[in-house]
């Protein structure tokens, strides 16, 4: 699994046997310190998948273009 660095010590705390990755910083706008993604937390995750909500929409064409990225993070794991 691939996170923000700001989670991953938590994470690590309740998971010690797995293996978790820092997401790597690509572009001008490092994902793994994001002050955006350091707000989620693991309670916020879990309610988030338990709830189904909150919904994003999105447009057609731009939610094609965001699948492929996800998928092959999803390969990743």
């Amino acid at each position: 699994m691939a996170s923000e660095d700001g989670i991953l010590h938590e994470m690590r705390k309740r998971a010690p046997g797995k293996t978790l990755l820092s997401a790597p910083p690509t572009h001008a706008c490092s994902c793994n310190e994001c002050p955006f993604m350091r707000l989620n937390t693991l309670e916020k995750v879990y309610l988030a998948l338990r709830d189904e909500r909150p919904e994003v929409t999105l447009p057609e064409g731009l939610r094609l273009r965001a699948l492929a990225p996800l998928e092959r993070m999803l390969e990743w794991s």
